[in-house]
């Protein structure tokens, strides 16, 4: 399931200046579990159950979509506003 997000999170996920756009919660996983920094964290772990819980309707895109943004920043990963 391919749920957008009401507004796209835009952050340097390959590295510094190297901007990419998440836009739904298929790609905030996919990021997460393939292209995350980190191995392990706090923030981490509760992004992949938000979003997990999002997919099958128990959660909101929007909480995942926060939770997403706190991993991000758990990972030193820079967030374009």
């Amino acid at each position: 399931m391919s749920k957008s997000w009401n507004k796209g999170v835009t952050l340097a996920l390959e590295g510094p200046g190297k901007f990419t756009t998440i836009s739904t919660i298929q790609e905030a996983s996919w990021a997460l579990i393939e292209d995350w920094p980190l191995e392990d964290g706090e923030a981490l772990d509760k992004a992949l159950l938000v979003i997990e819980a999002a997919m099958s309707g128990k959660k909101t895109p929007e909480e995942a979509r926060f939770a997403f943004i706190a991993a991000a920043h758990e990972a030193g990963i820079e967030i374009q506003e």
